[in-house]
């Protein structure tokens, strides 16, 4: 998953080619090397889906449902294969019995989500016949969940009065603080937060839970958002704790910060950004943080420690996996308590093979895989 292409940054308008891209992309091991893809439309609710499974190597294939209104076909296609990649390693790293998969809706969700719309999605998904178990994602929410869970049984993120664990946003910002408490205890000896500076990116569904797990220790917390309202619960939550600031420009640029933890969408590390990042650690959970391959050295260069964000951003996975076999709290913070060990294991792989600590991951998890590939074949 090293560098990553943005999920978020819209291919070129629909020309010719175009779609001989996707295939391409599709087919190519070094970027695909997906087991299968399935283009899901049902024009009575006007549902247009791509389902993405990369890998069922460790298991049936988890991820989220994003609903999203892309600039094209192509672009989703695209991000439906580049997190269904992602969602291979970070199950791998998590320890879970699972491959990787992921799905878009293409649309914007204010405007084209409807209960019918959710129903044909969980038709589609029920198709599969288990090899893909769908959850929440950027803009699906866990009464979504519920409503696809009425038509598909592999669907989890579910609400607990629908026999779920609810919202999973509470214990991936908890494995996104053990992360922070890693990479502190790495670069300066001890894992306390305590009177460092963190930049949060994004205070939503994650970052406004992460961020009162930073005050509680006694972080100093900057946080920025494009959306004022997300600012305003926080700061409203915790009156004269927490400075929120301009943009997230403004954010990385910040004098004596210690911490940048983007929690927005990906891309956030980019040729612009990590020349002026003035934090030491990063460490977020925004999904497929490296914009494009050699961010992670450009990072390294700089002397920055780059949590890989696909390890510490999994705690909510933990929990939506946990809730096939019967949601339980405790245990699912257990592990996802796990995280900070995981973590340091990570950095100290780097340091043993002088690389950096996202290409460590990524060595770590392709091992994981291909062993529970070779076990199934044998």
């Amino acid at each position: 998953m090293t560098g990553a292409p943005a999920p978020d940054v819209p291919l070129a308008p629909d020309a010719p080619g175009a779609r001989a891209d996707v295939l391409h992309t599709l087919f190519h091991s070094d970027q695909g090397g997906h087991e299968q893809v399935v283009l899901c439309q049902d024009r009575a609710s006007g549902l247009k889906a791509v389902i993405a499974i990369h890998s069922t190597a460790l298991g049936p294939a988890l991820g989220g449902t994003r609903f999203y209104p892309y600039a094209n076909e192509a672009a989703a296609v695209a991000d439906a294969l580049n997190l269904a990649r992602g969602m291979s390693y970070k199950n791998a790293m998590a320890g879970l019995d699972h491959g990787g998969g992921k799905a878009v809706i293409i649309g914007d969700p204010e405007l084209v989500k409807t209960e019918e719309l959710l129903l044909a999605y969980g038709r589609f998904v029920s198709s599969l016949g288990g090899r893909y178990v769908t959850a929440c994602d950027v803009g699906t929410y866990v009464a979504d969940m519920d409503v696809v869970a009425r038509e598909c049984a592999w669907t989890t993120g579910r609400s607990p009065e629908n026999g779920g664990a609810g919202d999973s946003s509470v214990l991936t910002a908890f494995g996104v603080y053990q992360g922070m408490r890693a990479s502190a205890q790495h670069l300066w000896g001890d894992p306390s937060l305590r009177g460092r500076r963190v930049g949060v990116a994004g205070v939503g569904k994650v970052g406004h839970h992460l961020v009162g797990h930073l005050l509680a220790e006694g972080a100093d917390v900057l946080v920025t958002d494009v959306r004022e309202d997300s600012v305003r619960r926080v700061t409203d939550s915790h009156p004269g704790r927490v400075t929120a600031v301009a943009d997230t420009d403004a954010l990385i640029r910040a004098e004596g910060l210690d911490i940048y933890a983007p929690c927005a969408l990906g891309g956030a590390l980019n040729d612009a950004s990590v020349p002026v990042l003035t934090a030491k650690v990063v460490c977020g959970a925004a999904n497929n943080q490296l914009a494009h391959p050699g961010v992670e050295k450009d990072l390294a260069d700089r002397g920055i420690l780059y949590a890989p964000d696909y390890v510490v951003n999994a705690g909510g996975v933990i929990q939506v996996a946990d809730e096939l076999h019967g949601f339980d709290f405790d245990r699912c913070k257990k592990k996802a308590a796990r995280i900070f060990d995981t973590t340091l294991a990570i950095f100290a792989r780097a340091n043993e093979d002088g690389i950096p600590p996202a290409a460590a991951a990524d060595r770590i998890a392709e091992q994981l895989m291909a062993a529970g590939r070779s076990a199934r074949e044998h």
